[in-house]
């Protein structure tokens, strides 16, 4: 059977829409460029998310120490010696907030991405308090030479979930830098967590007719990781009792659930989160990597004869 957004699998995968972009396999480049956060650096707050400790989330290539050029050529030396398939590669600028600097900074640090020959677009992760009319101006004008997608940490649709975890936003204001950015015509993308203290499964795909209704191209959904040292770790041992801490089949169960209630015109760039297991506080998966947990998934949706959208109203 081949679905609505093209093919045989079960759910709009990101993998068919770069490769029905391009025409060819397609690497993300993970760049450190050396950014901060708005809760962290006291633009609006600091400590940053309670769960964040963002070198549990950098690749080994990754250093802010290093230059973005020579981050792009190790990544690219990486994924050749692994993949060796990769035709293309997205310069993905993803640790902290990559947009949060004036807009001449950033055109600086994001030069050497867009000039290099093997890189075919930009993937900006930010929060959606670091944007502004004049930044995403710019972003729909290099759009013109090169694919560009925004990719906003939302986390959560309920703003006493994202006060207790310090994010300093709200999700009104992640709705309207979205809805600003497609009203560009700029590829964009909404990350989601799974697990925050105070939230249920019901609440999350309750959450779902609301995000459904948001003008997104992509999402991406990942379990609540809670890493060594973080505040999140603190809040954890105080309050067991407020988080739902997911095994694995309970959450591919879940992430089924929610693949049925989901907008099928968007496309699904995670379904789960991946970090080393030595930063893990609570660690509830072993080893797996994320590829068995996606299989998982996808097997799981065969089994029950579903698919991405199915009990979309």
């Amino acid at each position: 059977m081949t679905y609505s957004w093209g093919d045989s699998r079960r759910f709009n995968s990101y993998k068919r829409f770069l490769l029905q972009k391009f025409g060819t396999r397609v690497q993300k480049l993970t760049i450190d460029a050396g950014f901060s956060c708005p809760n962290r650096d006291g633009t609006v707050g600091v400590g940053g998310c309670t769960f964040c400790l963002n070198d549990a989330f950098n690749p080994s290539y990754c250093s802010p120490q290093k230059s973005v050029v020579q981050q792009l050529e190790e990544g690219i030396e990486f994924h050749q010696n692994r993949y060796r398939r990769a035709g293309a590669y997205l310069a993905y600028f993803q640790a902290f907030s990559n947009t949060h600097a004036p807009l001449e900074r950033l055109r600086e640090l994001y030069q050497p991405a867009i000039e290099h020959p093997l890189v075919k677009g930009i993937v900006i992760g930010t929060r959606p308090d670091c944007i502004s009319a004049e930044k995403l101006d710019f972003f729909a004008e290099l759009q013109k030479k090169m694919f560009v997608s925004i990719e906003y940490g939302v986390e959560s649709c309920h703003n006493a979930t994202l006060e207790r975890i310090n994010r300093g936003h709200s999700f009104e204001c992640a709705c309207e830098a979205i809805r600003q950015t497609a009203a560009r015509g700029i590829h964009c993308a909404a990350h989601f967590i799974y697990g925050l203290p105070g939230e249920t499964p019901t609440m999350w795909l309750d959450d779902l007719a609301t995000i459904n209704q948001l003008p997104l191209n992509g999402v991406k959904f990942h379990q609540l990781q809670i890493i060594k040292g973080t505040a999140m770790q603190h809040d954890f041992e105080t309050n067991p009792a407020d988080f739902f801490p997911f095994t694995q089949a309970a959450y591919v169960d879940f992430i089924v659930q929610v693949a049925e209630r989901l907008n099928p015109s968007f496309v699904v760039e995670r379904f789960a989160g991946e970090v080393p297991p030595r930063f893990l506080y609570v660690n509830n998966w072993g080893l797996t990597r994320y590829d068995v947990v996606l299989q998982q998934i996808e097997a799981r949706m065969t089994q029950l004869d579903t698919y991405q959208g199915r009990l979309l109203k």
